[in-house]
């Protein structure tokens, strides 16, 4: 027993150890490949912003001024500010549409019906051809847009009562309807997912208590979805967030090239328009958390 005892290894790592070890092996080439191609761009591009850059012949020329760039940015560009309260606004008035639309489909495509993976194929497609190029050439021939809702009399008359404030969310989102569901395939597979996860006897056991279907989807249903409800608005608003034809990405991107502008000038906006999408993730965060999750 004693040349058992002295025959094992002195140094054994414990089971929770290894566990962790391996989680970390695998998680390793992400922090190595986040670090050198995420983080290092990002500092070096927050340096930008604080300077003036100006590319030459001879290299890189920075002149450091400071929150001359940011200050310039939001008080003395009303490009930028206009484009970046278009953002915003558009962004808030797309997601609960989104949401909702994503919902009501995935709760038809989880029924029992025929030719179900056809339909559940065709709402998942845009997602496939949406590359830059093709939603590009989609937006220049109008195909994403209803333009003639909007010029229509009586909608003409509807948006002048409106309120200044409220009439440009609602003239977004009578010509851009389409594209905005251009945007759903992914959140639909998401929900798919989520009500498949939803226990069976759940519903029968509410309905041998006289539930009706219309009360097993708020009672039921609807607190069953409240973590896909995050993940789903969190992943609509990165999604229009980084579109290829989002104007105020565009903007910042032509600032970049521009004499006026620069690379540092673009670096600011950038981090600007970053800490707007930043705060409306925090609001659709606080809005749509699950309610164990809340304070109070």
């Amino acid at each position: 027993m004693k040349a058992k005892a002295s025959a094992r290894p002195r140094f054994s790592l414990r089971y929770r150890t290894r566990q962790a070890l391996q989680g970390y092996g695998f998680v390793a080439l992400w922090i190595v490949g986040f670090v050198l191609f995420t983080l290092t761009p990002l500092v070096e591009t927050f340096r930008y912003s604080l300077n003036k850059v100006i590319v030459s012949a001879t290299g890189i020329e920075q002149t450091f001024i400071a929150w001359q760039n940011y200050t310039h940015a939001l008080f003395t560009d009303p490009t930028f500010v206009e484009l970046l309260i278009e953002y915003a606004v558009e962004t808030v008035v797309s997601v609960p549409i989104i949401l909702i639309f994503s919902m009501i489909i995935a709760l038809f495509l989880n029924l029992k019906l025929p030719f179900r993976g056809l339909f559940r194929t065709v709402f998942f497609l845009p997602v496939v051809i949406t590359s830059g190029p093709v939603i590009r050439e989609l937006v220049s021939q109008g195909a994403t847009s209803v333009p003639q809702v909007a010029s229509s009399p009586v909608v003409l008359s509807f948006l002048e009562q409106l309120p200044r404030v409220l009439r440009g969310p609602v003239e977004y989102l009578l010509t851009s309807f389409i594209l905005i569901l251009w945007f759903s395939g992914v959140q639909i597979l998401i929900y798919l997912a989520s009500l498949q996860k939803i226990d069976r006897s759940i519903y029968e056991a509410a309905a041998i208590d006289g539930a009706s279907a219309w009360e097993a989807f708020w009672k039921i249903t609807l607190p069953s979805l409240s973590t896909a409800n995050v993940v789903v608005a969190i992943y609509t608003v990165i999604t229009l967030s980084h579109f290829s034809e989002n104007k105020i990405v565009r903007y910042i991107y032509a600032q970049t090239y521009d004499i006026k502008g620069g690379i540092g000038y673009a670096s600011a906006m950038s981090f600007l328009y970053f800490a707007t999408l930043a705060l409306i993730l925090l609001l659709i965060y606080v809005v749509l958390r699950p309610r164990g999750d809340r304070i109070g």
